[in-house]
């Protein structure tokens, strides 16, 4: 019935006289598939001829195609219901049919693919339906996502593949646009670590730091400063409740300390602060999602349903990932590698989305199951206290945290004993960068 109400046989018939003439043209549609045509016949024919032209012969007869036909296994048995009388009919008519230039060939091929693209993405509606239907299906929503991604990704082939020197210019314009301070990406509150690493459409940044050594303090803290640069952000949640995040949030955005937020102990100043603070965070587009036990189908259909509602997500932050062995999280290791598979490579790379996600550290200093964090991650940045020794010799004014750059595909990355100084007050959940500390050289 589908194939029956949208169907294209006239502009089939004209691509199939057109290479007749022109095999040429072929090169023109490779991302035509015969399977995009209605009528077997033009299926097979359409094979035949394009896998002539691709072997540079030109000549398109009855016989070659019968001989194209036959040479693979997949249109071998359909040479038997072309005879060389039904194809010399088809030659015949061919002239009248026939379209010779590229440009009108082009519209022929736009016209089945549009048909075939309405063909199938009915079907695999139907599918949806079918699914919706059964109560007995699991994961419904990512299974519908991926039904339409995958008609979405099938036909979204590119017509020409320009020379660079048709693009060279374009792009240099976008570098230039990008000089002078303007950076590709969305930086960070931090100066410093902006010089190493932005967040960028496609990669994943993975903070790590030691147990309750303010993780979600640098999240929080980078999500306010996006959202101030006029991004939407989708903060995903394994620790606080949304009531909770609120409150950090808010004294984060006050200065009033979180206890005192959380208590009500604030007086009618503050409390005015605090009603202007909540009004601007009305205005953000800002989802938080607290999720205490990670479900990787349950991520990726909400990622993708909020980049629906928000017309685009611009950063996806992550807090945390990790595989403690217990219930209340990812409990393997190899749970761990998948889940910072799909936000790298599912979610951050093909939505072209940034990511940023925090990851806890081992006693020694290493991330929990680094290998496969690293194998995702485009970056890695440690956080730590820095040391009695490193107060001292640096002073109260460079502040009492360190950031590193351990790993960096994109950028620069720190060496041993470098550092960025942070201030940090959990009082008030804020990160600051800090006057940098001046390195000590031996002499």
């Amino acid at each position: 019935m589908i194939e029956n109400e949208l169907s294209s046989i006239d502009s089939e018939a004209g691509i199939i006289a057109s290479l007749i003439y022109h095999p040429e043209f072929a090169f023109y549609s490779e991302h035509l598939l015969p399977n995009h045509f209605t009528r077997k016949d033009n299926r097979y024919l359409y094979a035949a001829i394009t896998n002539l032209a691709k072997q540079g012969i030109v000549t398109i007869d009855p016989y070659n195609i019968i001989e194209s036909l036959e040479s693979s296994e997949a249109t071998r048995g359909y040479s038997d219901e072309l005879s060389i009388d039904k194809l010399n009919g088809l030659m015949d008519v061919s002239d009248v049919l026939a379209r010779h230039s590229v440009e009108e060939y082009k519209m022929l091929v736009s016209n089945v693919l549009d048909t075939a693209f309405r063909r199938d993405t009915l079907q695999r509606l139907a599918e949806c339906q079918a699914l919706c239907r059964n109560r007995t299906e699991e994961n419904v929503g990512r299974r519908i996502y991926d039904i339409i991604d995958d008609v979405m990704t099938d036909y979204s082939a590119v017509d020409d593949i320009p020379k660079f020197s048709d693009v060279v210019d374009e792009l240099w314009k976008d570098i230039e646009d990008h000089q002078d301070g303007k950076e590709a990406g969305i930086p960070f509150k931090f100066p410093t670590l902006n010089e190493y690493v932005r967040l960028e459409p496609g990669e994943l940044v993975v903070v790590g730091a030691p147990a309750k050594g303010a993780k979600s303090m640098f999240m929080l803290n980078a999500a306010v400063d996006i959202l101030r640069q006029g991004k939407s952000v989708m903060y995903i949640d394994s620790e606080l409740s949304s009531r909770l995040f609120l409150c950090r949030l808010v004294s984060h955005l006050t200065g009033i300390e979180f206890n005192r937020v959380r208590c009500g102990r604030y007086d009618d100043r503050e409390s005015v602060k605090i009603k202007s603070a909540i009004e601007w965070i009305k205005r953000q587009n800002l989802v938080h999602m607290y999720m205490p036990i990670f479900q990787r189908d349950t991520i990726y259909t909400a990622v993708k349903k909020i980049d629906h509602q928000f017309g685009h997500l611009d950063v996806l932050i992550v807090d945390y990932l990790k595989s403690t062995g217990d219930a209340d999280a990812y409990a393997t290791y190899a749970e761990l590698g998948k889940l910072t598979d799909m936000i790298k490579n599912d979610l951050a790379g093909k939505m072209d989305i940034a990511a940023l996600a925090a990851a806890q550290l081992t006693a020694g200093g290493k991330l929990a199951d680094s290998a496969k964090i690293a194998r995702n991650a485009s970056t890695i940045v440690v956080m730590l206290d820095k040391t009695p020794e490193e107060l001292e010799a640096d002073g109260a004014e460079c502040g009492n945290k360190k950031l590193m750059v351990q790993l960096n595909r994109n950028g620069m990355q720190h060496a041993s004993g470098e550092y960025i100084d942070i201030l940090f007050d959990g009082n008030v959940v804020r990160l600051e960068e800090a006057k940098q500390h001046i390195p000590q050289t031996p002499f």
